[in-house]
């Protein structure tokens, strides 16, 4: 379907948000539908969807890959990204969340705030995206619309707007009482339209009280609103739904919504929502990248050079994709643009509007849209285009550590030559994937998010190349960090070689930096990787030197004393130094820094860190007694234990090594019935029991 040009503010960039299994892809399937951009609702557990295209994704019945869609509703184009729920796969939710304008959390009417909710709300924080909220599955057996109103404000810090009420419960559940326009929707079954009405007379009162509660939570937000509130005690439906627009996109409320979408009730005032309070591009601010290290803004104008940044790179059958947000400009078919990361050219062969896995050609994309093009070789994702004539490097989105490796192989011979570029093409995709070789094996270690994540990497490789892969046990990224350090180290770098020599003297004080968050995960005890600072007086060691005494220490972290593994969480001040007239050099004194900074380490008091997960396991209640007893055997602190709808919920912190297997395990355990999740909570000391069968003799 070939989609005509709207005017920038009509277009919606907006990404679906939640945990594994909330209903994400159904509510894109139910948007498809509704928009006419599909003529038959996929369903996830018939692996029928449409943006849950990969084999793998329809196999395994989660979304593992984000995908892109596009579609018409009310006069507005939406471009929409379906992001994963499973914390194996949060770098694809970052990427997308970097290129988009607005963004729907969806919640689990029994569960609530799930983790992974909690992870991917703290992502679109950090993004600064605007949201709205739908809590699913009114029909299921335990929903309740005002507990997940709770746990949102409890668990996500926000001010929720409820702007519905349910009609009917569970299996009863028909329809919703729109409180803005204080108005009856109901879904029939076997229709896809809702009928609207009065508000039954039953739920008349309720409503006028929620209404009221949702005009006092508005106005104490916003001065326009209050000052009405104040003067006729009661605020009109204009002034509230403008009202509710703000306060949506400054971040200030949550306005929330409920439905189901798998019997689709309540997607359409979903959607109305998405147009009335979402921004489009024209509503955010300009985009900022950087030119020779000058900040430059360019506007969402399709008339202003081209700025486009390549947030996803997919490898089809049938040849490259590279998909990007355009924030300035036009670029057309055939045109010449430039990397401007890399410094080369690149020829826009073809441009793609897409539907998942389906494609539609478009002549030409203007600001505020996401396309995929076809014919661009080399930009990696991350990686700026821009018009040739005026070139501008825009912020990529932050790739996240690895934590989990496993050693790969080829089982046969002709698969061994194969097997380099197909990993080499998968770490292309997915930036949070790394390839590398184990200096004392020489064999390749393919490093990613969790064990899911590899399994799903590995998997790719033999379906889609044909390799016969083997695959080593998971290993975690373990890193060294300072418990006491050391002061006044004194290192001298002296070299005479017959030509220019080298000469830095240094004094380091080296120290933890403290219980700082590693990776903004709100880790255990969670250690902050480096800072440096000199406090040299009198010139002993100029400025240009200290700089370069700095990059040689952060040379020095890359490996720890114990076993190797890079070092984070310490504090390095040069405290004193000296130079030569001749001989000094920038490139003396990063080697003093270097060299300096290793011995410290050695002299230093080192403890060994392992990566934590936050557990949030759910079993039936004759189980949980196994479970706590599994969790304490894998080191685990269990930190909760309530009951719930499905059972019990147990959360703990457990050492990520301790989880390779744990799926399997619970299942046995729990005659199958036992489900976890987890999120990423940083790192912590491995005891030294543990640490000894980890680091080498």
């Amino acid at each position: 379907m070939h989609l005509a040009v709207d005017p920038l503010t009509t277009v919606r960039n907006l990404g679906i948000l939640a945990h594994v299994d909330a209903g994400k892809t159904t509510v894109t399937e139910r948007i498809l539908y509704l928009t006419g951009a599909t003529h038959k609702r996929g369903e996830v557990h018939e692996g029928t969807t449409v943006t849950d295209f990969d084999p793998q994704e329809r196999d395994r019945g989660i979304t593992i890959f984000a995908a892109a869609v596009s579609c018409d509703w009310a006069g507005h184009r939406i471009n929409l990204i379906d992001t994963p729920g499973h914390v194996d796969f949060s770098d694809e939710v970052e990427r997308s969340l970097r290129v988009l304008d607005g963004a729907v959390a969806v919640f689990d009417a029994v569960a609530g705030v799930e983790p992974q909710s909690e992870s991917v709300w703290r992502q679109a924080d950090r993004h600064g995206v605007p949201r709205i909220a739908f809590v699913n599955k009114m029909d299921r057996a335990g929903a309740d619309l005002d507990s997940a109103v709770a746990s949102i404000r409890e668990r996500l810090r926000t001010v929720p707007l409820v702007v519905q009420m349910p009609i009917g419960r569970e299996d009863g559940f028909t329809g919703v009482v729109d409180l803005l326009r204080m108005r009856a929707l109901v879904w029939h079954a076997g229709r896809d339209a809702f009928e609207e009405g009065p508000v039954p007379d039953g739920l008349a009162e309720e409503a006028l009280r929620r209404r009221v509660l949702l005009e006092e939570a508005v106005a104490e937000l916003h001065p326009a609103a209050l000052e009405e509130f104040c003067e006729r005690s009661r605020v009109s439906d204009g002034t509230l739904a403008g009202a509710l627009r703000e306060v949506t996109r400054s971040g200030e409320g949550l306005v929330v919504l409920c439905g189901s979408a798998y019997r689709n009730r309540g997607v359409e005032p979903l959607l109305q929502a998405v147009v009335e309070l979402l921004p489009a591009p024209t509503d955010v601010p300009a985009v900022r990248g950087t030119l020779d290290g000058v900040s430059q803004e360019r506007p969402a104008d399709p008339a202003a050079p081209l700025a486009a940044l390549v947030f996803k790179v997919h490898s089809t059958s049938t040849g490259r994709l590279t998909f990007v947000r355009v924030y300035s400009g036009t670029v057309r078919k055939g045109d010449t643009v430039l990397d401007a990361g890399a410094g080369r050219t690149e020829r826009v062969g073809r441009i793609l509007r897409v539907q998942a896995d389906r494609h539609a050609e478009a002549d030409r994309a203007v600001a505020g849209d996401i396309v995929a093009l076809v014919g661009v070789k080399s930009s990696r994702t991350g990686a700026t285009l821009c018009s040739p004539a005026a070139p501008l490097v825009l912020e990529p989105p932050t790739a996240a550590a690895p934590v989990v490796s496993v050693a790969v192989e080829a089982r046969g011979g002709p698969d061994a030559d194969r097997l380099v570029p197909a990993l080499a093409r998968l770490a292309e995709e997915d930036p949070s994937l790394t390839v590398g070789t184990d200096p004392e094996t020489g064999q390749t270690v393919l490093s990613g998010m969790g064990e899911l994540h590899l399994e799903v990497a590995v998997e790719k490789i033999r379906r889609a190349h044909g390799i016969r892969v083997g695959v080593g046990r998971p290993r975690v990224a373990y890193r060294e960090t300072v418990a006491r350090g050391v002061t006044g180290l004194l290192y001298r770098h002296v070299k005479q070689d017959g030509g220019a020599g080298q000469f830095a003297h240094v004094v380091l004080d080296v120290e933890a930096l403290g219980a700082v968050d590693d990776a903004g995960t709100g880790g255990t005890t969670g250690t902050g990787g480096f800072a440096f600072r000199s406090t040299v007086t009198g010139g002993r060691v100029p400025q240009e030197y200290a700089r370069a005494v700095e990059a040689g220490c952060r040379d020095a972290l890359a490996e720890g004393p114990l076993g190797g593994h890079p070092v984070t969480g310490l504090r390095v001040t040069l405290t004193d130094g000296a130079t030569h007239p001749k001989d000094s050099s920038e490139t003396a004194f990063r080697a003093a820094g270097r060299f300096a900074l290793r011995e410290a380490l050695r002299a230093a008091e080192m403890v060994l860190l392992e990566p934590v997960v936050e557990v949030t396991v759910t079993v039936p209640d004759d189980a949980v007694g196994g479970v706590l007893g599994d969790l304490a055997a894998r080191r685990g602190r269990v930190s909760g234990s309530t009951a719930g709808a499905g059972g019990a919920v147990v959360t703990a912190t457990v050492p990520l090594a301790e989880l390779f297997g744990y799926a399997s395990r619970l299942r046995g355990r729990t005659q199958g019935r036992g489900t976890f999740t987890t999120r990423a909570a940083g790192y912590a000391p491995v005891p030294s029991a543990v640490a000894a069968g980890v680091l080498p003799r």
